[in-house]
């Protein structure tokens, strides 16, 4: 594991830095840290945003009001999660939570069911059915192309979420074949791995691939095999991000310096950095 003595070159690299996947209270699970404080721990090393996310609540009003009262000057981001306290895949939700500014459209994370064939996450607190995009045909739903054609409407992204690889890969392809941008979400984390020849195929299509520490530091892929990943993708099709605000773990700011310094250690270049974590994190929410 890289260590957390960080460099001059590394704190130069998170200037002017995202991280747009980052969990913080108030939650329904215990997190490191509320927005206020994440604003400031940000501010701290010059980020310019971050992107809060919660499995069972929209976060932009909470973005618009940590952004008026922190005192800091990087901005908090809000998205939407598909899960079932929203009402699953529905477009109202979406179209509400677009129009208060939020950046990113999660489907389900926790609720999906490919997530659910594993079982409940740590802190699940009811049961339910999983959702999935297909309907009993195997066909992608309705309301997944009605919420397709909101995010476009809003000129937002969609994101894949807890998806399992064929639905992943289906609704990227689906999205971009709409002129719809896309994320495809931590592929290297055991509940949704994506092939790298995968992620290749849907970055060559313009979907934006992301690339998170809580894999690495968890230990479900090896820094010398996120670097590969990396270098194989190309650092314009890449958003590293945490993923972290989990209580008794290093807090956000923290993992992404802790990223960076670990994926210089293993060869990514400067500009690749600054690439994956200020540029391409940039264009999704500005």
């Amino acid at each position: 594991m890289c260590n957390n003595i960080y460099s001059d070159e590394v704190l130069e690299l998170i200037k002017g830095g995202y991280d747009l996947h980052v969990h913080t209270s108030p939650s329904h699970f215990r997190r490191s840290l509320d927005d206020f404080e994440l604003a400031r721990d940000a501010d701290h090393f010059n980020m310019e945003g971050v992107m809060i996310k919660n499995h069972y609540e929209p976060t932009g009003a909470r973005a618009i009001i940590c952004n008026r009262y922190s005192g800091a000057k990087t901005k908090l981001y809000g998205g939407i999660v598909l899960n079932w306290p929203v009402g699953g895949i529905n477009p109202y939700a979406v179209e509400s939570s677009l129009k208060l500014g939020c950046k990113i459209v999660w489907m389900p994370t926790r609720d999906a069911a490919n997530s659910l064939i594993y079982g409940d996450m740590p802190g699940d607190f009811f049961k339910r059915p999983g959702i999935s995009i297909y309907d009993e045909d195997g066909n992608i739903k309705t309301a997944v192309f009605e919420v397709l054609e909101i995010i476009k409407k809003y000129d937002s992204y969609i994101s894949t979420g807890h998806l399992s690889i064929n639905e992943a890969i289906d609704i990227c392809k689906t999205a971009r074949k709409m002129n719809v941008k896309a994320i495809l979400t931590h592929p290297d984390w055991e509940r949704t791995v994506v092939p790298l020849e995968n992620q290749l195929e849907l970055a060559k299509i313009g979907v934006l691939i992301e690339k998170v520490w809580m894999n690495i530091a968890d230990g479900f892929i090896s820094p010398e095999n996120m670097a590969n990943s990396m270098k194989t993708l190309g650092s314009e099709n890449i958003l590293m991000v945490t993923d972290r605000g989990q209580a008794n773990r290093e807090k956000p700011v923290e993992g992404m310096l802790e990223f960076i310094d670990c994926m210089l250690k293993h060869g990514i270049e400067k500009n690749e950095i600054k690439n994956m974590v200020c540029y391409v994190p940039r264009s999704i929410v500005e």
